[in-house]
Parts: structure tokens; C-alpha cells; sequence
């Protein structure tokens, strides 16, 4: 579970946020599984827009560019954001993500990997509402800033609860990482952040850096589907 901050800057969110206010919101439950539709009870933006789809283009745009997310996700195929938003009482139960996922207009199966979830609403504009990831540890709450987003294993149970005021939006989407094994992307996570930590300090030719890079695209290229 990692917290990416600021993915998006204020100028973004603000045109995000004003791209979301000309559409309207349909039954979240339409993109719902035979399992998650018994608990799932919010509201999403149509798939099918063009405004929405150029949403979705520049949010993942954005992802593509930022190094955090990359590394940490090591992305293969994504499946398109949803938009979605919880009003007062709204909620959706405890479940697990689909395994599998199509895209709309799309043959082209994903195998998630890994969720994510990119907040657009400031925490203090609504109340309740909280990411509940399920682990071995028992529940973490999760509720982040506007811009922020959290990137978490596809296999956790997971539910957000209640909104008691306000309103929550966020973008959702689903990843099949190059390294389809958690440990393993762990892994190359750390050595990927140590490589750039002491490329600051020492540079990229320094011999102690050229070794570390190389193991970590060595492991890549043992562990990577393509």
C-alpha cells in the first residue's frame, strides 16, 4: 500500500473538478459484480461520454509521468478510471476487485494487480467516507488529500464507508503490473528508490549505483511479463 502525493498539482484538480461538474451521474451499480452489486451503492460518470473519456485520457496521462507511481506499479495495462462520488448514505460494502476486467469498446482482458484510488475531494469537505483496506493487521482507513492517490493490492478486501455529509470524488482504476508477483514488485520498488536516492548524491556513473541499476533490470528481465 503506497500513498502518492500530489499527483495531481491544484491547476489540474481545478480543471478536473470543472470537467466533472458539466457531467451527469449515473447508477454506480451498472459496473458492478454479481458480488459487489449486492453492497455497492454510489453514483459514477458515463463511460461513454466524450468529456469523460478525455477525462480518463489526461488522468492517465498524468500517472504516466510520474515516477512514484511508475515504479512502484511497474504498469503493463491499465483499466480506464471511473469517476465516481458518494453523497449522504452512500457506501460501498466490504468486497474484493474483479480479477479480470474489460474495457468498454474492448476485447483486451486486464488481470488487476493492483487498485488504485486518486482522491479529488479535500477530506475536510465531507465526513465519513474512508478507504477501509483489509489486512493482516486488521483495517486501515485510508483518506487522503485532494490530488493525493493510494495504490494498493487488487487481492485486499476492501470497502469505503458511509458519507454522514458532503460528498466524496475519486477516480478508480485497475492495473496488470510487468511483475505480476507482489513480493517480487516490492522489491524492485525498493531497489528502484535506492538507485535514485544515491544517483543524487553520487550521480549515475558512480560504480556502486551502476551495480544496483543493473541488478534491478536484471530482476526485471527474470520476472517481467510483456
Amino acid at each position: 500500500m503506497i500513498a502518492i502525493r500530489e499527483v495531481l498539482s491544484a491547476e489540474q484538480l481545478a480543471a478536473v473538478r470543472q470537467q466533472i461538474a458539466k457531467e451527469q451521474w449515473i447508477d454506480g451499480s451498472v459496473t458492478a459484480g454479481t458480488q459487489a452489486n449486492k453492497v455497492k451503492n454510489n453514483q459514477q460518470l458515463p463511460s461513454d461520454s466524450p468529456l469523460v473519456r478525455e477525462l480518463e485520457d489526461f488522468i492517465l496521462t498524468v500517472l504516466a509521468q510520474n515516477p512514484l507511481f511508475v515504479s512502484a506499479a511497474l504498469p503493463l495495462k491499465v483499466f480506464p478510471p471511473m469517476i465516481n462520488r458518494y453523497g449522504i448514505g452512500e457506501t460501498y460494502g466490504v468486497h474484493v476487485d474483479n480479477a479480470i476486467r474489460v474495457p468498454p469498446e474492448s476485447s483486451a482482458r486486464i488481470r488487476t494487480d493492483l487498485s488504485a484510488t486518486l482522491f479529488l475531494t479535500d477530506p475536510d469537505d465531507y465526513d465519513g467516507g474512508e478507504l477501509r483496506l483489509e489486512d493482516h493487521f486488521g483495517s486501515q482507513p485510508v483518506k487522503l488529500a485532494a490530488g493525493d492517490l493510494i495504490l494498493y493490492p487488487s487481492t485486499s478486501l476492501h470497502q469505503v464507508t458511509a458519507v454522514t455529509k458532503g460528498e466524496r470524488v475519486s477516480a478508480v482504476l485497475w492495473l496488470q503490473s510487468m511483475i505480476r508477483d507482489h513480493e517480487q514488485r516490492k522489491i524492485l520498488f525498493d531497489l528502484d528508490q535506492s538507485v535514485q536516492s544515491l544517483t543524487t548524491i553520487h550521480g549515475d556513473d558512480h560504480p556502486d549505483v551502476m551495480r544496483l541499476s543493473r541488478n534491478y533490470h536484471n530482476l526485471i528481465r527474470l520476472w517481467a511479463e510483456t
